[in-house]
């Protein structure tokens, strides 16, 4: 009897400024000879200074992994939009109006010709009110499922009812729904009953010592005094939170998913000095 062939997916959650990409250098590695994934994505859209993308960290990210998604911060660096038009493998949510630069879809190929479909969907509960990320799934699905049977979602969204609501619809549809944009992991991971895999957010990769990465003080300031506050991100400890999700290649559906999380309370600097 053969054996279902099957592949993993490693899926990072947002990466935030300098300090998110030390630790994906650092830690990327390891997880890769344990997982031993496909597929490696990572959001990217906090990836520049904490907020938005440059060519240039673009460039460095896609020498590591093999997908960026992103979020509604992908529009808040000039370059970052410029960018979008050039890289195929760097993607902002579908649902953004079509006069946009870049897509909402990628098509992956691994080095066995397998292909994988990635879907980048914006919710809008507490968000921008741009077009319905359910229809717009509707859409982009039926597109990838004609290439293949597997389809992994990043689903960048606010309120947990909504991202949840996301897995329920597309459940038996896609191989995963992964939840990004809060940058806090939930203990949620679970195979729906169709065969979909489903996190509501898988986290970050940034400081641990912060609030979702950013520096403690200036999100304090800004809870404090009602004002808008610079986003820098935190550069103590670390925190890279991960999904691992393996797939059958046949019919689409998850066999399992999994999340990790890999802490240093203190960062390297600060323990030396």
């Amino acid at each position: 009897m053969n054996m279902p062939d099957k592949i993993r997916i490693l899926f990072l959650g947002d990466i935030i400024g300098r300090p998110g990409r030390k630790a994906l250098g650092k830690y990327l590695p390891s997880l890769i000879n344990k997982h031993t994934p496909s597929l490696v994505l990572a959001n990217a859209e906090n990836a520049a200074g904490g907020i938005g993308i440059t060519q240039e960290v673009g460039q460095e990210l896609l020498t590591q992994v093999h997908v960026l998604t992103s979020g509604n911060h992908i529009w808040d660096k000039r370059e970052g939009i410029a960018y979008l038009e050039k890289e195929p493998r760097l993607l902002r949510p579908a649902n953004y109006p079509p006069l946009n630069p870049g897509k909402g879809t990628y098509v992956f190929k691994d080095e066995k010709g397998r292909k994988i479909g990635i879907l980048n969907l914006q919710g809008r509960v507490f968000m921008e009110p741009i077009d319905c990320p359910f229809r717009v799934a509707d859409r982009e699905v039926k597109a990838l499922r004609e290439v293949t049977s597997m389809v992994v979602v990043d689903f960048h969204a606010e309120a947990t009812s909504e991202k949840q609501a996301m897995g329920w619809y597309l459940d038996g549809r896609v191989s995963a729904v992964m939840g990004t944009h809060t940058h806090v992991p939930t203990a949620d991971e679970r195979i729906l009953p169709q065969g979909t895999a489903y996190i509501t957010d898988i986290g970050m990769v940034g400081a641990f010592n912060s609030v979702i990465g950013i520096r403690k003080d200036r999100a304090l300031d800004r809870f404090l005094t009602a004002r808008p506050q610079r986003f820098e991100p935190a550069k103590d400890g670390i925190l890279c939170s991960v999904a691992v999700v393996e797939v059958d290649t046949e019919s689409g559906k998850a066999l399992s998913v999994e999340r990790e999380s890999i802490i240093e309370e203190e960062s390297e600097e600060r323990a030396s000095g």
